[in-house]
């Protein structure tokens, strides 16, 4: 190591402490994941509270993505029973039209 890397690594250095209270379990399983991951328990902390995101955040994200698949299933609903209303129409007229007296079919009034 050069020594402009020495003099970074030294400046860069972890040196606040952070107590962190945990049950037995869960002081067992945070040194059982950092031994599997190679790391150190505090490496293992920090990169856990780097890699965080609120729940609230996730939740958000969660909702909005809700939100625009509800317009978009909205509006497609709404051209269906647009589609839907037209097809009734038609059928109505085409029944209308079966019913009606042979000479009036053939445009003659009587």
């Amino acid at each position: 190591m050069d020594m402009p890397s020495q003099m970074r690594s030294i400046v860069n250095a972890a040196i606040e402490r952070i107590v962190v209270q945990a049950t037995t379990q869960e002081k067992r399983a945070i040194v059982a994941k950092a031994k599997k991951l190679d790391m150190t328990v505090s490496e293992l902390m920090r990169s856990g509270a780097q890699a965080y995101l609120p729940a609230d955040a996730d939740l958000v994200a969660l909702a909005e993505a809700a939100q625009a698949s509800a317009r978009r299933s909205m509006a497609a609903m709404d051209e269906a029973f647009a589609h839907i209303a037209a097809s009734n129409a038609r059928i109505e007229a085409m029944e209308a039209a079966a019913k009606a007296p042979a000479s009036r079919r053939r445009g003659h009034t009587p």
